[in-house]
């Protein structure tokens, strides 16, 4: 058991949201505690849905490559509430930005696969994360990756029913969701596994809208128009039904991934990696790949192989420190609702 009272407070915060880093007097072991927010309002009228929601879940999840909830504390007042969590050194937002170079694409896929065991242990419990982003995954200096930040997250069942279409961080949403779609499931996730594999190879986010209209646009013009033949049930979504989109009649994703320059003499991506990312970006949620058909996709089987996390490349423990304006600045400006 975390002891509330046996901890020490380091007077700089970590990189987890509203976080800072203690250390337990038994036992000397460094954890993340993340503030639970409450207003006054908030306080009369109780607990907040959505702490509630994330700490429930994450104290039902045990995988490795999901953060870690150990317990919940609580101080003198309901203003004193803390989640006690594996504490990581940085988060993946972080070091993409501050490494001088991408990833390379051992690393990469050492990443992804790790990011797909996640997934997957998550939508084979029927939890779908909703918000799944570069700055909500976390890395320690061992080469571990865990997924965090489940304060979107929640059960779904079979059949798929309506849930709110204000969820995922708008660079990484769907576009059945941005064009109206109220039924979803873990395809939702899948096409944010797709769009941070595309950012860890290049260092830039793949589809960086300024607006739900802007976003769309961007997608159309990389992965072309989608038609009934791409996507079934297409032409029935709300926003298509009330506006005309446009867009080039076929995906350019070879182009931008497989493209050599003078810079670039070799391409990001081979055959069988375009095919994965390809899948992940599908634009039908029922022929989007899936967690447990991904890591098996034959892309990780060739050449270069994925890097061990052991031989995985270590980073300065406040290279967070850098970063946390800019993943602020992203969260705010990006966020839909709970």
């Amino acid at each position: 058991m975390f002891c509330f009272s046996c901890t020490i407070f380091f007077p700089s915060s970590n990189h987890q949201n509203r976080s800072a880093r203690a250390q337990c007097k038994r036992t000397n072991e460094i954890v993340a505690l993340k503030r639970v927010k409450l207003s006054k309002e908030l306080v009369r009228e109780g607990f907040p849905t959505s702490a509630l929601r994330e700490i429930s879940l994450l104290l039902q999840l045990r995988h490795e490559n999901i953060v870690n909830v150990r317990e919940v504390v609580m101080g003198s007042d309901l203003n004193k509430i803390f989640v006690v969590m594996d504490y990581m050194d940085h988060t993946l937002y972080d070091l993409n930005e501050q490494r001088p170079r991408p990833f390379t694409i051992s690393e990469v896929k050492c990443l992804l696969l790790q990011i797909l065991h996640g997934m997957s242990y998550l939508h084979r419990h029927w939890v779908i994360h909703r918000d799944l982003k570069t700055s909500n995954i976390l890395m320690d200096n061992h080469g571990r990756l865990k997924i965090c930040d489940f304060g979107m997250a929640r059960k779904y069942g079979s059949p798929l029913k309506a849930y709110t279409p204000v969820v995922v961080t708008l660079w990484y949403r769907a576009p059945e969701i941005l064009l109206g779609q109220t039924t979803y499931g873990p395809p939702i996730d899948m096409w944010s596994v797709g769009c941070i594999f595309a950012e860890l190879l290049t260092k830039q986010v793949l589809f960086p809208g300024e607006g739900e209209i802007d976003q769309i646009r961007r997608i159309f013009q990389l992965l072309g128009i989608p038609d009934e033949r791409k996507w079934k049930g297409y032409n029935r979504l709300p926003a298509v039904q009330k506006f005309k989109f446009s867009g080039p009649p076929h995906s350019s994703l070879s182009e931008r991934f497989q493209a050599r320059t003078v810079l670039q003499p070799e391409p990001l991506l081979s055959n069988l990696g375009l095919d994965l990312l390809s899948r992940l970006l599908a634009y039908d949620p029922e022929q989007r790949i899936t967690a447990d058909e991904a890591l098996k996709h034959d892309y990780f089987a060739e050449y270069p192989l994925p890097k061990s996390q052991q031989s995985m490349p270590t980073f300065p423990s406040d290279i967070h420190e850098t970063g946390n304006r800019k993943r602020r600045r992203l969260n705010t400006d990006t966020e839909g609702g709970n």
